[in-house]
């Protein structure tokens, strides 16, 4: 693998996450195999536990970091070709990315979408940016329309935590008082069409996401019919993409432990952070059935394995 932007670059996510569990129980096994590489850390916007996981990931392979908050301690980045820079921004991409590549092995960016523009955020022009003009692999810490490295630590979650080949997996929408990316959603869309699990979407009307990344995936409106049944109920907030980056305080859709016994005993999860009583009340979330925190432990383990392929694909 040279590069991980989108969670299909694992070519076979089942082998993916039987190593990610393995290395969860050997995590410094492969200590040497980043002997005397770097790996630089990107971030245009917060982060908590995709810069301690990804960072430790990286140390448990023996790999040095370094970390840049770009938003506040580097240069304006311009990314489009072309342009008079003669207004905030100082320093282009092309020159940028070339410059970190001779600096780094590796390079991981985390930048989030503006949701001002649909088309714009479509581009993803950060991580593009780096993929196009860095002479180094690329990794994908969260962009604009995907967080691949939380899709596969969810993956890894549902697996450690099922007995069944097929369980019913529903992504739900929550209320939010500010609009958010689509990328977590998006991601843990894209990762179960690789999977056998079956799924369902639920979420207002006019919440639906990017029908290219959907496809043919069941949604349904009524939230409570799709919590029926149900083994694993992932919540993510995102703004509207038809009425692009507009937001909803829905009350009614909250998480309740009411809806959570329409289930079948299903097991809680959530990217992380989360705002409680807003998203999911906290008899939900301190609950026996909650995995939010398991989920963060496997980000470690999930930036783990996508480092170790691609340091192995260098070794090459």
């Amino acid at each position: 693998m040279n590069n991980f932007i989108n969670i299909s670059d694992l070519k076979d996510i089942d082998k993916a996450i039987e190593e990610a569990i393995l290395l969860k129980k050997h995590p410094t096994k492969y200590q040497n195999i980043g002997k005397n590489k770097t790996i630089g850390l990107l971030f245009f916007n917060s982060s908590l536990r995709t810069r301690l996981s990804t960072q430790k990931a990286a140390i448990n392979l023996g790999m040095n970091v370094m970390v840049m908050n770009f938003s506040k301690e580097g240069w304006a980045l311009e990314f489009d070709d072309g342009v008079l820079m003669n207004s905030s921004k100082s320093e282009h991409i092309k020159e940028a990315a070339q410059v970190i590549s001779q600096y780094c092995d590796i390079v991981a960016v985390r930048a989030f979408a503006e949701l001002k523009s649909s088309a714009i955020d479509n581009q993803d022009k950060v991580i593009n940016g780096f993929l196009k003009y860095a002479t180094i692999p690329v990794v994908n810490m969260e962009s604009a329309t995907g967080h691949p490295l939380q899709a596969l630590a969810d993956a890894i979650t549902i697996a450690e935590h099922t007995q069944k080949k097929q369980p019913k997996i529903v992504l739900s929408w929550a209320p939010h008082p500010n609009a958010l990316p689509q990328a977590v959603a998006n991601s843990f869309v894209e990762m179960l069409h690789q999977t056998s699990a079956s799924f369902v979407i639920t979420h207002p009307k006019g919440f639906e996401l990017n029908s290219e990344i959907t496809k043919n995936a069941t949604i349904e409106y009524n939230q409570e019919k799709a919590f029926e049944n149900a083994d694993f109920i992932y919540v993510k907030n995102w703004s509207s993409y038809t009425n692009y980056g507009k937001t909803s305080q829905d009350e009614t859709w909250k998480i309740t432990i009411a809806k959570m016994k329409l289930t079948n005993q299903a097991k809680f999860m959530h990217c992380l952070p989360v705002r409680r009583n807003v998203v999911v009340d906290d008899a939900v979330l301190d609950g026996e059935n909650t995995l939010v925190i398991q989920q963060a432990n496997n980000r470690t383990y999930a930036a783990q394995v996508v480092l170790k392929k691609i340091l192995e694909n260098e070794k090459k």
